[in-house]
């Protein structure tokens, strides 16, 4: 199967589009929900010869911020049949904004990292939670005094402009549409554990030994007097405002809205690449992963690295290193869905806030933004 769904995956034409914000955004990341939504058009459903015989499996995009020696840059990877959806969605809520095809940055460095110039850390994210449970989203980024949105991205951009010359960090998230039937399956599950609907580690023989006990109990009782079922009946559950405390009421209620939103297949990714005379880990890897722990809600969700971290312990550990980051680095390169643990799950909310155009209020040097603003020639220029 993996053989034949590379060999489909790499008849595809891609194009990686900078996406370059222009100076004066007011807008919130919400407006980028747009073009999640539009892709989720990509979901379909394949026939058992399209799926074992040809390898076909659902289209997806990589969503890119990359810091390249103190420069910040935006950008989308998809398919050419996707990019009219992208520049049509992106132009309809940023008007100002430009989108250029760009050579892929990747083969900026060599194929082969490790080796005597260049080093690499990497490592995929992964939820400290069940998928459902949302991150920090960009709605609880507001102050409570004044009202005004502090831009989730600020941090993270900062982090990535401090990279000094011939040091880059990529962070990608690949993302494919799911099928409508995730949320009520799957997602649905939690929010009835929630509710205190379901009753964990319950199996057949619990249920049977349960009913077992019930009958002798009554037995001998039934012989001697007869049996009031009126007294058996269930008490009454308790309304659940009542059953929940403040706190948990908060939970369910932004799993349940988390629910309600398009859900993504998404394996975010995430590299520093840089030659060793100046490779800082102290800012290429703990900056960063601080500036993502502004996305974690202890009662919700946070995202940290998972198992595909590029680290060795113990025996072999130079020779495990390198296969490790040589992995990492062939993955990240053909932005593959390949992992440790399984793909996470997240709404167009969360994908947004993660991934948005920045506001004019980050002020961040390294960030590359349109210098003139755009416009259409008056109707009623003089043409010869």
């Amino acid at each position: 199967m993996k053989h034949i769904q590379e060999k489909f995956w790499a008849s595809a034409d891609w194009v990686l589009l900078e996406i370059i914000p222009p100076k004066n955004i007011e807008k919130s990341p919400k407006p980028m929900e747009a073009l999640f939504i539009g892709f989720c058009g990509a979901e379909k459903s394949f026939n058992p010869i399209e799926l074992f015989i040809d390898g076909a499996f659902t289209d997806y995009m990589s969503l890119e911020i990359v810091g390249d020696s103190g420069t910040v840059h935006f950008y989308i990877r998809t398919m050419k049949k996707y990019r009219h959806l992208v520049e049509a969605h992106l132009y309809a809520q940023y008007p100002d904004v430009e989108i250029v095809e760009v050579p892929d940055y990747v083969n900026d460095v060599p194929r082969v990292i490790p080796n005597s110039q260049w080093d690499i850390w990497s490592s995929d994210l992964g939820f400290s939670k069940d998928n459902a449970y949302p991150i920090r989203t960009y709605q609880k980024f507001e102050e409570s005094v004044t009202g005004k949105m502090i831009d989730p991205l600020a941090g993270l951009i900062e982090a990535m402009g401090k990279l000094g010359p011939n040091q880059k960090l990529w962070l990608q998230w690949i993302i494919q549409p799911t099928k409508t039937s995730w949320a009520e399956k799957e997602g649905k599950k939690l929010a009835e554990k929630l509710k205190g609907r379901t009753k964990e580690n319950e199996n057949l023989l619990k249920m049977i030994l349960s009913d077992l006990i019930d009958v002798f109990s009554n037995l001998f009782k039934a012989l001697s007097e007869p049996i009031d079922f009126s007294q058996e009946a269930k008490k009454e559950e308790q309304p659940l405002e009542f059953r929940l405390s403040p706190g948990e009421r908060d939970v369910l209620k932004a799993v349940e809205e988390n629910l309600g939103k398009p859900q993504f297949y998404v394996r975010p990714r995430y590299a520093y690449v840089g030659r060793r005379e100046n490779y800082d880990k102290g800012v290429g890897i703990n900056a960063f992963f601080g500036a993502i722990r502004q996305f974690s809600d202890e009662n919700l969700n946070a995202l940290k690295p998972n198992t595909t971290k590029t680290t060795a312990y113990h025996i072999f550990i130079e020779s495990r290193l390198r296969y490790l980051q040589r992995k990492q680095l062939r993955r990240y390169r053909d932005r593959s869905m390949d992992g440790e643990g399984g793909l996470l799950v997240m709404s167009s909310e969360e994908l947004a806030t993660v991934f948005h155009l920045p506001d004019m209020n980050v002020l961040a040097p390294s960030l590359t933004r349109v210098e003139t603003k755009r416009g259409g020639a008056p109707s009623n220029l003089p043409i010869e």
